[in-house]
């Protein structure tokens, strides 16, 4: 017996000289006829036939005589004599094939065995199981419908570099079940958003990608040219002002599940391209905000992975009990060391900044201060869901100010695992205090911060008509389909991650 379940692993071999053998065995099949067809339908899915008949016996599955087409790339082979075995996967999984010289024809059988592992079949035949009891298609006819050039990793390594994973994401899907696996749940946990989200009264909307004014968040953008209008255009690094507009021409209930853009660095938890979705509630505030939050965490937890207690990383994350809710104030004193009023000490604050190695820049005043320390200090023991409330002004340039605090803001973010997962707050709707905050903004920027907002005058002309009292939220969806199918970096769940060019 011969077998053929492997190729020769590429480290040790010659891929060149592999790819060659490969093209020499296409140029046979052009000369012979056509090379690519494209007339084949498949009927079943691999997954499906294991469902609905993998627990018969042979003695109930094969007076049945169920006939199958089934498509898919040839992942195992097994060449013995008259007859031989197959492996083919398809989008749902895999399912074996029993290929003869007597069922196929020895044309067909002979050209079967020089078929090489990531060629992509397509088979018809009946349903039997083997005497090991796998469920397997007993071929009647068999076709390439696509020559594989380049070889396969090592079947039993598979990918082992990561990078090359991210970079040949088509590679790292065929051979990988668990990156299969983690993109399906993801599709599902978006879907599942997104029913939710119409459910409960939100209109998904589309906004500009291209904006002529970045707004909307504290960030840098990339930089365009628009050659028609002859004017320079960012990427959008927010759909915020958009949305907003949108609440103030009347559609009280809104969201996007799209694309954000940031010119800045690349880690484990950021890629310059992420998709987010924001929603905004006319009548709502940052309470109603986060109780809605939660909600979609735990639909979106027991879409993809089928319940809301989850591990991430090695440790529990419950996502069914009611999130915790922290001041960023209390927050220090809970979690940075901080007795009492030392919390608000602006001179001990900045000491402490100091000793972990933060800047903590001259014209910080106290609230600054504090949100510094608890990024430096707080936000990455944050393990279990949390909301951190209570947000000084001066950072939260966007949101409205407390009635009972003007120097806070109706703001929250929500941490877990020691990131955050989301940002929401009760919107400014007072398009005077709105104007006033951009020229603050304007102020920063013009002082050396890339990342402060433009002055918006058209977003200060919506908010002039009016625009009723409102919540709005954003959620990372990277970050928490992160959590969903415990990842450990933002690669893992983007298809396509930004790379550094190649060579």
């Amino acid at each position: 017996m011969t077998d053929h379940t492997a190729p020769s692993p590429v480290a040790a071999a010659d891929e060149n000289q592999l790819i060659a053998e490969r093209r020499e065995k296409l140029a046979a099949i052009r000369k012979a006829g056509v090379a690519f067809p494209n007339d084949f339908k498949p009927t079943h899915h691999a997954a499906d036939l294991q469902r609905q008949y993998g627990a018969l016996a042979n003695e109930e599955l094969e007076p049945q005589n169920v006939q199958v087409a089934i498509g898919g790339r040839l992942m195992l082979k097994r060449i013995m004599g008259k007859a031989s075995f197959g492996t083919v996967q398809d989008a749902s999984g895999r399912i074996q094939l029993f290929v003869t010289k007597d069922g196929v024809g020895e044309a067909t059988y002979d050209a079967f065995k020089h078929w090489d592992l990531g060629d992509i079949l397509g088979a018809v035949g009946t349903l039997f199981k083997t005497k090991t009891g796998e469920l397997s298609v007993r071929v009647h006819t068999v076709r390439l419908l696509t020559k594989s050039l380049r070889p396969l990793p090592d079947k039993f390594h598979g990918m082992t570099d990561q990078e090359q994973k991210y970079r040949q994401r088509y590679v790292d899907l065929i051979t990988d079940e668990q990156a299969r696996a983690r993109f399906v749940a993801r599709s599902r946990a978006v879907s599942s958003i997104r029913t939710f989200m119409v459910e409960h009264g939100f209109l998904e909307v589309e906004t500009p990608m291209l904006h002529p004014i970045p707004g909307g968040a504290n960030a840098k953008p990339f930089v365009t040219h628009h050659n028609a209008l002859d004017q320079e255009m960012f990427l959008r690094i927010a759909p915020e002002l958009y949305l907003k507009r949108l609440v103030v021409g009347g559609f009280d209930r809104v969201f996007e599940i799209n694309r954000n853009f940031r010119n800045e660095g690349i880690s484990v938890r950021h890629n310059p391209e992420f998709t987010m979705m924001e929603f905004y509630a006319a009548y709502w505030n940052h309470h109603d905000l986060m109780d809605f939050t939660e909600a979609v965490l735990r639909h979106a937890a027991r879409a993809a992975s089928g319940s809301a207690s989850l591990s991430y990383a090695g440790k529990p994350v419950d996502l069914d009990k009611p999130f915790a809710r922290l001041s960023v104030r209390d927050s220090l004193i809970v979690h940075a060391g901080l007795v009492g009023e030392e919390a608000d000490d602006a001179e001990l604050l900045r000491a402490k900044l100091k000793a972990l190695g933060e800047e903590a820049p001259a014209h910080w005043k106290l609230p600054e201060l504090q949100f510094g320390l608890f990024e430096a200090a707080v936000e990455e023991k944050l393990w279990q869901p949390t909301f951190i409330i209570d947000y000084p002004v001066e950072v939260s340039p966007l949101a409205r100010a407390s009635d009972s605090n003007p120097a806070i803001t109706e703001r929250f973010e929500l941490f877990i695992t020691g990131r955050e997962y989301a940002n929401g707050f009760s919107e400014l709707n007072d398009a005077e205090d709105q104007a006033a905050r951009f020229q603050a903004q304007v102020a920063n920027k013009d002082a050396g911060d890339e990342e402060a907002m433009y002055y918006d005058a058209d977003f200060i002309r919506a908010l002039e008509y009016g625009m009723p009292p409102t919540g709005g939220c954003g959620i990372g969806i990277d970050r928490l389909m992160m959590l969903l199918t415990d990842s450990p970096s933002i690669r893992d769940v983007i298809l396509f991650p930004a790379l550094r060019r190649e060579g």
